[in-house]
């Protein structure tokens, strides 16, 4: 239950704080006086939209605040833990909304919370009806969403729901390997001949660089020999023998150093010298005879260096760039070729999941059907207390024919939506004799009024919502179908407490609190107040509810009378 509202700054409300109770909680007071800012204040702490035209001229912000009984709800437990926020079954939840020219904030428990959480608890705290809501009840939109509401009806759906998303996501697949086929097979031409261009080029990741070392080593073949020769020469052949030199240092050295020892590591460098001089030599004479001169061969190499530059500009690859593309475009090639076989094993797929997807359409269905006609006869039950005795509601389930629906149900294919393949709709006969219609083509405003009121009375005795809020709810209705509609209010309220604001006297006078909306000068602006009212206050309030502003004794009278009346 709702345990206490405060309101600061919001709208034509400066600040009041209101307490309620258990039961039937009323609320009435001249048009224009602010009742519909209280609801919008409550509107606002529920998550709904909320314009910052709402905070009052003058002030910073705009605060709405309610102090709420928790109940035993599991969804509300685990909503809570799922956002990890203080949990205390049985005590009190607070939600907070502060409205500011730059935005908005959110609070439950004193803890920062999103619009969208604020709006998840709100919603299995408290079923406000609002004025507009009489019309959602002439969308068939809507009929669909009062439907689910049921408990019977969440688990099937919910199953079906998670079997559309694996159905919807398998159908994508399908949808992009086709698309990629199509793709594929568009571009196999040109990926044929990229192919078959790289595979006549025998890429080698090594080759560039053992091709290049070739081509400059035959490039300069003539060099290396003209410079061996002069190498050759130096060593034995020429007039100055570069061995015979060593040969005489090493005699001189080794003379010196028997007289100075200090000679004796320069005795071993050059030995060292003269081996490594030899071993040069040699080397020489070997790889001057295995030079090679060869044009043909330099050509060759040539133009093979030269294929491959044109494979790296043509493609801006390097030559291990283009052995990875060869790679993907036998990918490519050999996919396009094999589509079909993944094609065929994704709508296999897809047809096993339209198969199960059927299944829990039909299940949905069945259990839709099942609380229809539990609904029907429910709301016609509570229609005939609310003066429609010769009502027909019925729930009608049209499915949704479509040729290639991935639906299959009774032999017929449906179009497959996230909510089922059926549409929905509410039909309603008020007059005996009558063939039920479609509720917007035959309901007046007084008629919706009291399937509404039906419909939220079956709504929270099956969903055992903690408080119900009906703003004006008794549109279009008057005398002894107030009266009617006062006593359903009166016994809905305990099952769960009930906010109710109203102009009909014979509502008002079901109330176990009656609070009186007023509208007056402070500091010279106008302001909206609240007050609950005595015993007194509240006959009186009733007596202007039935004459206007000029109560007589009589009115008092038949005021007290309509208050100590029962059922």
């Amino acid at each position: 239950m709702i345990k206490s509202l405060f309101i600061k700054d919001f709208a034509l409300i400066d600040e009041l704080t209101v307490e309620f109770q258990n039961g039937l909680n009323v609320l009435t007071g001249q048009t224009g006086a602010g009742k519909s800012i209280i609801i919008g204040a409550l509107n606002m702490i529920l998550g709904e939209r909320a314009d910052t035209e709402v905070i009052r001229q003058g002030t910073q912000k705009a605060i709405s605040e309610a102090v709420m009984i928790g109940s035993d709800q599991p969804e509300l437990q685990g909503l809570f833990e799922h956002h990890k926020l203080d949990w205390r079954k049985g005590k009190e939840i607070i939600l907070r909304r502060e409205i500011k020219s730059n935005g908005s904030r959110a609070f439950i428990n004193d803890s920062p919370v999103t619009i969208g959480v604020l709006k998840e608890v709100g919603d299995l705290l408290v079923d406000l009806h609002g004025q507009h809501d009489h019309q959602l009840l002439l969308n068939e939109d809507h009929h669909r969403m009062l439907l689910d509401r049921f408990d019977d009806v969440k688990k099937p759906l919910a199953e079906y729901r998670e079997q559309y998303g694996k159905t919807k996501e398998i159908n994508q697949q399908l949808s992009e390997l086709r698309r990629k086929e199509r793709d594929l097979k568009e571009k196999l031409e040109l990926h044929q001949f990229q192919l078959n261009e790289l595979l006549a080029a025998k890429l080698d990741s090594d080759e560039e660089e053992d091709l290049m070392r070739e081509m400059h080593l035959l490039d300069n073949a003539e060099v290396l020999d003209q410079k061996a020769q002069v190498i050759a020469e130096i060593g034995s052949d020429g007039e100055i023998n570069i061995l015979d030199l060593v040969t005489s240092l090493e005699d001189a050295l080794s003379e010196m150093a028997g007289i100075e020892s200090a000679f004796d590591h320069y005795v071993k460098e050059l030995d060292a010298a003269r081996i490594s001089i030899q071993e040069l030599l040699r080397f020489t004479d070997r790889y001057r005879s295995d030079i090679e001169f060869n044009p043909d061969r330099l050509e060759e190499l040539r133009q093979r260096h030269t294929e491959l530059k044109r494979l790296q500009k043509k493609y801006g690859r390097t030559i291990s760039g283009l052995i990875a593309f060869q790679e993907e475009l036998e990918e490519k090639v050999d996919l396009s070729t094999n589509f079909d076989v993944a094609i065929q094993k994704k709508e296999k797929e897809f047809e096993e999941a339209c198969k199960d997807l059927s299944g829990l359409a039909k299940k949905l269905r069945s259990v839709r059907a099942k609380v229809g006609k539990f609904l029907s006869k429910e709301i016609q039950r509570s229609l005939a207390k609310l003066s429609i005795e010769h009502a027909e509601f019925e729930l009608v389930q049209e499915p949704l024919i479509q040729k290639n629906g991935w639906l299959k149900v009774d032999g017929k294919k449906l179009e497959a939506t996230e909510h089922g393949g059926d549409h929905i709709a509410f039909y309603l006969s008020t007059n005996k004799g009558e063939t039920p219609k479609p509720m917007a083509k035959i309901a007046s405003g007084g008629e919706i009024s009291r399937v509404m009121l039906a419909l939220k009375s079956v709504l929270a005795h099956q969903q055992s919502l903690p408080v119900m809020i009906f703003d004006e709810i008794d549109t279009g209705i008057s005398g002894e179908v107030s009266t009617r509609v006062g006593a359903m209010m009166k016994q809905l309220s305990e099952a769960c407490q009930i906010i109710a604001i109203t102009h009909q006297p014979q509502i008002a006078s079901k109330a176990d609190v009656h609070f009186k909306v007023s509208k007056h000068e402070k500091s010279g602006r106008t302001v909206t107040d609240i007050a609950q009212l005595s015993e007194k206050g509240h006959i009186i309030e009733i007596a202007a509810l039935m004459s206007g502003e000029k109560i007589t004794e009589a009115n008092l009278a038949s005021a007290r009378e309509m208050v100590e009346q029962q059922f």
